[in-house]
C-alpha cells in the first residue's frame, strides 16, 4: 500500500514541476535572450524605411503599435520574428538578408517598442 501511494506522489509531483516549468517559460519574456541594441541597428538598416516610429507607410493599420500588432496575431516576440523571416503580403522576407540571432533581435526590439509607445 505505501509503494502505491509513493507512486501517486510522485506522479502528482511530477505533473505539478512539469506544469510550473511549462508557465515559467511560457511568461519568461524571450527579450530577455535578445541583443535590443543590435535590434535598433538592425531596425534602422532595415525596416525604418517603411515603418518609421513604429509606423507603415504601406498600409497604415498594419504598424507597429501594440494594439495593431496584437489584433493582427504579431503580439509576441516568436510571431513577429516569423513575419520578418517569412513575409508576408507587401512585408518582404529577411530571412536571407539577416541572420537568426539579427531577426530574433529586431523582432525583441520591435515589441519593447511597441510596449513603450514607440517613445526613446
Amino acid at each position: 500500500m505505501k509503494a502505491k501511494n509513493l507512486l501517486n506522489w510522485i506522479q502528482k509531483t511530477g505533473r505539478f514541476f512539469i506544469l510550473c516549468c511549462l508557465l515559467f517559460f511560457s511568461i519568461v519574456p524571450q527579450a530577455w535572450a535578445a541583443d535590443l541594441g543590435n535590434g535598433e541597428k538592425v531596425f534602422q538598416a532595415n525596416c525604418v524605411g517603411c515603418h518609421v516610429n513604429g509606423g507603415n507607410i504601406i498600409r497604415r493599420g498594419k504598424n507597429l503599435k501594440l494594439k495593431a500588432l496584437q489584433k493582427n496575431g504579431y503580439g509576441d516576440v516568436g510571431a513577429i520574428a516569423s513575419i520578418v523571416t517569412n513575409g508576408k503580403a507587401n512585408m518582404s522576407a529577411y530571412k536571407d538578408r539577416l541572420t537568426q540571432q539579427e531577426i530574433e533581435n529586431v523582432a525583441a526590439y520591435v515589441l519593447e517598442q511597441a510596449q513603450k509607445g514607440w517613445q526613446k
